[in-house]
This record gives C-alpha cells, structure tokens and sequence, in this order.
C-alpha cells in the first residue's frame, strides 16, 4: 500500500512537471517549429521532465482530491508554460520585422515565400533572418538558457499556485513592444540608407522628369541593399543575441 502510494505520488509529480515542460517546449523556437517532428518534440519534453522533477519533487504541491482540482492544477501549469515559451518566440518576432523594414529598403516587399521559424508567409529577407536567428540559438548554446529558464520558473511561479495573469500581461505587452524596437533598431542603417537613396532619387526625378528614376534604380537598390546586408549582418544579428539573452536570464534564479 505504502509502495503504491509512493507512485502515484511520483506519477503525480513527473505530470506536473511534465505539463509545464511540455507546453513550453511547443512554442519554444527552433523545438516548437512547424518543421520538427512532434515525436522529437515529445522525446525531448519527456526526457527533460524526467531530469528535473527529482530537483522539484520537494516543492511540488500535493495530488488535489477531485479530478477538477487536478484539471484546474494542470491548466495553471500548461499556462505557465506557454507563457515562458512565449517570452522566447515573441522575441524571434524581432527578427520577422526587420526583415519586413529591410524587404521594403531592397524593393523585395512583394518577394513572399515561407517562413519555417514563423510557420507562415513572410518576406525572403524576413526568412532568412529567420532561419539564422534558429541556427544562431543552437550554435551559440542559448537554447540551455531556454532550459534553464523552464527549470528555474518554478521559483517564480510555484507549483499549484494561480498563474499571475495580470503581471503576464503585462510581460508579454512589453515584450512584443520590446521586439518591435529591436526589429527596428537592426534595420536602422537600412532606413538611413534607404532615405538617402530615395531622397536622390527625388532629386534626379527633378533634374530629369522624362526618366523613369525608379524603374532605372531598382537594380542599383536591390545591389546598394545587400551591400549594407553583407556589413551589417553579424552586428544585427549578435545585437538580437545579445537583447534576447538579457530577456531570458530574467528568469533564471540567482546564481543559476
């Protein structure tokens, strides 16, 4: 009896565990995305439960008495969970904004193709961004900080306690005007060029009316952009490391 008790608790626990995990595991970038296997998604998400629930047995609340007391309880923690995963792919929206900003410097506004990291039709820029920002989270090893984001959370939000819906709000407010901010600070040097080029163009239209300024400068655009893609690729990009790390170890617990 004592045995069959022992368990159950320990089933109870690995679910718990498991429900946060796992739904923060589905929004995750690069692990949530349309194009990985929910296979894998769910290998992981098991395996990752089963590392840290022995750490978190101690903490975890006791198994409710009535199944709408336990769906209640999973609900919270299934909410938790989309929360943290969301922190992370919200701030991969940066990315998708500049790659619009920068589509519309490069007259590449209409050149839509999919987008795997966002699951939808976007801009070829927007989607190349995309793509590299997902390669840079694994090559850099700041999907451990994601990791360590999802184990450490349960000091911020306990177990079995109501989420704090109101202060998510609040977080994921901020952070969606966040991203928007840093989608435009990479794509700045494009907005600056792009107003000098228009700017000229301006001018010789003026100097010229007979010529078609515009369809002649589409050419040297599109060349003039990735120009300025090629120098500023690396500094846009580590700017978004740098800002999306800074975000993520706000949920870690001192000295994690």
């Amino acid at each position: 009896m004592a045995l069959g008790t022992l368990l159950i608790g320990e089933v109870f626990a690995f679910l718990i565990v498991f429900t946060r995990v796992a739904a923060a595991l589905m929004v995750l970038p690069g692990i949530g995305d349309a194009f990985v296997s929910p296979r894998i998604r769910l290998v992981i998400a098991l395996l990752f439960a089963a590392l840290i629930t022995p750490g978190l047995i101690d903490t975890l609340p006791a198994m409710p008495a009535s199944v709408l007391a336990l769906a209640v309880l999973l609900t919270g923690e299934a909410l938790i969970g989309l929360f943290l995963g969301s922190i992370a792919r919200l701030m991969l929206t940066a990315i998708d904004v500049a790659g619009q900003i920068i589509s519309f410097n490069l007259s590449l506004a209409n050149a839509f193709v999919f987008n795997p990291a966002m699951a939808a039709q976007g801009s070829l820029p927007g989607a190349f961004l995309s793509i590299l920002a997902v390669l840079l989270i694994f090559a850099t090893n700041l999907h451990h900080i994601m990791f360590m984001a999802i184990a450490d959370s349960y000091g911020l939000f306990p177990a079995g306690a109501l989420p704090p819906l109101g202060d998510m709000a609040d977080t994921v407010t901020r952070i969606v005007a966040g991203s928007f901010a840093i989608g435009l600070q990479m794509a700045a040097p494009f907005v600056a060029v792009g107003l000098l080029f228009y700017l000229g163009l301006g001018v010789l239209a003026r100097l010229m009316p007979q010529m078609q300024v515009f369809f002649v400068a589409i050419p040297a655009q599109i060349m003039l952009g990735f120009v300025v893609l090629s120098l500023t690729l690396s500094a846009a990009m580590l700017f978004w490391l740098d800002r999306t790390q800074a975000r993520l170890l706000g949920f870690l617990a001192p000295g994690g």
